[in-house]
């Protein structure tokens, strides 16, 4: 791995771009209703990239196996789907959905990304859980990073959440370091594994991440549409997805994708 660690100007670099990605879905969040169009919530967040003189991550990445390049700023992910989501016209939302909301912008060469999910009008008491207890486990790392903290401990309390709840963590996508590319060192998996236990990072100040845990209501395995983008449980159950671009400072946390930056102090060490 080739973790890089980020310098006090870059830090602050950082900060500006996570502060449009935070504008962008908290305008965002505000806007989706019932009867909404998924591609409606798409021009919103092109318009405020483009006010904010900054570079949409997401549009026209090329996908795996060819796959034609994403064609909008954002991506919207309805129940079963877990990520990657196509924003479009005939995706009008409705009363119980669960929409997750992945956004991701670079400002002057310095990236942010962060998801959120939304219960869309009234959503059932296992939506509302399954929404709660996701953002519950970002939650959790945010209060466990700190320097000198092995990832492994942080992964291996998210995970727990999610299992005491009765739900399962998405094995096939993880977080990842954040900087002057969208994605960079280190994978960080919401999860504990022998390969994370025989790799295990440890958290050193400077370094960026984007956290973001996936849980679904049911099993772990998700597979991809024939669109060659959206990703879908295997059970066709529904699923959540949080993220937040967090720097690792000399005494916690900061996170830089939230409306209030707010700083934590860890008090696990290990």
């Amino acid at each position: 791995m080739a973790i890089t660690l980020r310098s006090s100007r870059e830090l602050q670099m950082l900060r500006m771009a996570g502060a449009v990605v935070a504008k962008v879905l908290s305008k965002l969040t505000e806007y989706a209703r019932p009867g909404v169009t998924t591609a409606r919530l798409d021009e919103l967040a092109s318009e405020m990239t483009r006010q904010a003189e900054a570079v949409a991550l997401f549009k026209g990445v090329t996908g795996p196996y060819g796959t034609r390049p994403f064609p909008g700023a954002i991506c919207t992910s309805i129940n079963e789907q877990l990520v990657h989501g196509i924003p479009s016209e005939k995706v009008v939302l409705k009363d119980g959905d669960l929409l997750s909301i992945d956004f991701g912008a670079r400002l002057d060469g310095y990236c942010g990304d962060a998801a959120v999910t939304l219960g869309i009008g009234q959503v059932s008491a296992a939506g509302r859980k399954l929404i709660d207890t996701t953002r519950r486990l970002l939650d959790i790392a945010i209060e466990n990073i700190a320097p000198g903290v092995k990832w492994s401990f942080v992964a291996a309390k998210m995970e727990a959440c999610a299992k005491q709840a009765g739900f399962s963590v998405v094995r096939d996508y993880v977080g990842h370091g954040i900087g002057t590319e969208m994605h960079e060192d280190p994978k960080l998996p919401n999860f504990v594994s022998e390969d994370l236990l025989r790799n295990d990072i440890v958290l050193r100040e400077g370094m960026i991440l984007a956290v973001e845990p996936m849980v679904n209501m049911g099993r772990s395995a998700v597979r991809t549409l024939p669109d060659g983008w959206t990703v879908v449980t295997r059970d066709a159950r529904p699923s959540a997805h949080f993220e937040h671009t967090i720097a690792v400072t000399k005494d916690g946390c900061e996170v830089l994708t939230e409306n209030s930056t707010r700083s934590q102090k860890s008090e696990n060490s290990e």
